[in-house]
């Protein structure tokens, strides 16, 4: 059973949020699943920090891209809108090449919250950050 407001497909994710930070330091959506959502990000001067690894900010971009456009596709636009309220991450490994990929799961979805689990691995499927995010769910007359 699918977790979506509707039935999205990855075309559309790629859609609804093509022109914004994501598209500027080259993340990718990948896949969507029933409920997880992937997305892909290269490790270059765009990611990096003066010192040569993943900045850690550009892991966090990652997880919260990953984990509002997810809350996003939870609820009805008509009526409700999607923020972030708060954002946590564990950087584990350094990394200095290559692309990195997340997956963005829900640990809880409810009327006014959402928060998400998001897991940055590197090619060899090694933990690069673990990252937790909650999402308000607003009214749109809020």
């Amino acid at each position: 059973m699918s977790i979506w407001f509707k039935p999205y497909g990855l075309k559309d994710v790629v859609a609804l949020f093509d022109n914004n930070l994501s598209k500027h330091i080259g993340i990718e959506f990948q896949e969507i699943g029933p409920d997880y959502l992937t997305a892909v990000m290269p490790v270059d001067e765009r990611t990096k920090m003066a010192f040569g690894g993943l900045h850690g900010g550009a892991s966090c971009v990652l997880a919260e891209e990953l984990a509002t456009y997810a809350s996003y596709l939870c609820i009805d636009p008509d009526k409700n809108r999607v923020v972030g309220l708060e954002i946590n991450a564990n950087h584990v490994r350094r990394m200095q090449g290559g692309r990195v990929y997340g997956i963005c799961r829900p640990i809880h979805l409810g009327r006014s919250t959402h928060i998400w689990d998001i897991r940055i691995t590197d090619e060899k499927e090694r933990i690069v950050c673990v990252s937790r995010m909650t999402v308000a769910v607003l009214t749109n007359a809020e």
